[in-house]
């Protein structure tokens, strides 16, 4: 997936970059997230088998580096959902609103993950609260070391809910466990009613669903009873909310399940402890 999608011409190290209200400005962590530049070596005689196995083995040092995200997230009380989409389907709008109209009830912060510029980071700031940008260079997708090394430079005390924005990309990000207790996947009615069929894994493995821009939904001709088809098709197992971000409408099923959730988790805590 990784090895042909760009991931393995990495430019630069990632960078982390904290906001001065978190109490670590001027920090950035650099580091070499996964190996893909050092490992792909394909045989003359055509045998990729080499390739496959490096591929298994940085998903499986991901997946344990995820159990250990899970243990801090639990250790800090935190409810924390990975958000992913494509570019443009509003998933920063959502957020903005979200932490809004959260914010007497559940105290948010972000990390945001980006190929390059700030831009979302700093919408999200305006709600003063703890907020951690990730440029990513070409790696197209966040991991859990990423994810660990940015919470870690966040003032989490107090904080309930952590949300990570991935890169925007329904493809990679699929296969990256980052400790998270809920996926959440957004699909924007400007995008049509086939991106689950598409985009499967992204799908299949989502929690939630949300569909966004629903106000606009006539104007652009979004079949809605067919994208509900292939939501469940794909992703039986997932939520749905249908909202829009622009205008508010339908949020109120959204928040209350991001309060509820926060809830079981905050008891699973205090039965941990």
């Amino acid at each position: 997936m990784c090895g042909n999608c760009g991931c393995n011409a990495v430019e630069k190290p990632v960078e982390i970059h904290t906001h001065a209200h978190d109490h670590s400005h001027g920090h950035h962590d650099h580091h070499h997230p996964h190996d893909h530049e050092h490992h792909h070596h394909h045989n003359h005689d055509g045998n990729h088998s080499h390739a496959i196995d490096i591929n298994q083995s940085i998903f499986a040092k991901n997946d344990r580096l995820a159990e250990r995200n899970r243990g801090y997230f639990l250790a800090k009380d935190l409810f924390v959902i990975n958000v992913v989409s494509s570019p443009g389907s509003g998933k920063t709008a959502l957020l903005e609103r979200t932490i809004e109209q959260l914010k007497n009830k559940l105290n948010s912060a972000v990390i945001v993950g980006d190929l390059k510029t700030d831009n979302d980071a700093q919408r999200l700031r305006k709600n003063n609260i703890p907020v951690a940008q990730i440029t990513t260079g070409t790696l197209c997708h966040l991991d859990a070391e990423m994810v660990l090394n940015a919470a870690r430079k966040l003032a989490l005390d107090g904080v309930h809910l952590l949300i990570i924005e991935n890169v925007g990309n329904l493809v990679c990000p699929a296969a990256y466990d980052l400790g998270e207790h809920k996926r959440i996947v957004l699909l924007s009615t400007t995008e049509g009613e086939d991106k689950p069929l598409k985009y499967p894994t992204m799908f299949k493995s989502a929690d939630v669903v949300i569909i966004n821009k629903i106000d606009i939904a006539e104007v652009v001709g979004f079949d809605r009873d067919s994208a509900l088809e292939n939501v469940k098709k794909m992703c039986p197992q997932a939520q749905i909310f249908e909202l829009s971000a622009r205008t508010g409408e339908g949020m109120e099923s959204w928040l209350n399940y991001l309060q509820s959730q926060y809830q079981d988790i905050a008891f699973q805590a205090v039965i941990t402890v």
